[in-house]
């Protein structure tokens, strides 16, 4: 599975609304969104507008062109992109940051060595 995390900035002035639009995406969105293949996928939302996201996949590309193609996620898209700074589709510009630690990868690369040492 793999993780993926991206940044965007809401507009300072949007961010009421933002968060009221989130509390009840459409049911056809959160459908496209599965049927994407994206799993375990979470925003989080800073006071000053910095949002996170954050979701698991087994392939970023397909997901990526399986949302590219959906005439839902084009008109959800559309109507989100008034909320952040910056052009384009909110989608296509958001920024991924790189995993620089994982908890579950770093016990499991210590697990054989303690089990290696009679611990």
């Amino acid at each position: 599975m793999i993780r993926v995390c991206f940044q965007l900035q809401v507009a300072p002035d949007r961010i009421d609304e933002y968060r009221r639009r989130h509390a009840a995406v459409w049911p056809e969105m959160l459908r496209e969104i599965e049927a994407s293949g994206r799993r375990n996928y979470s925003l989080f939302l800073r006071e000053d507008g910095l949002l996170i996201g954050y979701y698991e996949t087994e392939s970023v590309e397909r997901s990526d062109a399986y949302l590219a193609s959906s005439e839902v996620a084009a008109r959800w898209e559309a109507e989100m992109s008034e909320f952040f700074v910056g052009d384009g589709r909110p989608d296509r510009t958001a920024v991924p940051l790189d995993e620089v630690f994982h908890l579950e990868d770093q016990l499991s690369e210590i697990a054989p060595l303690q089990e290696g040492n009679g611990a």
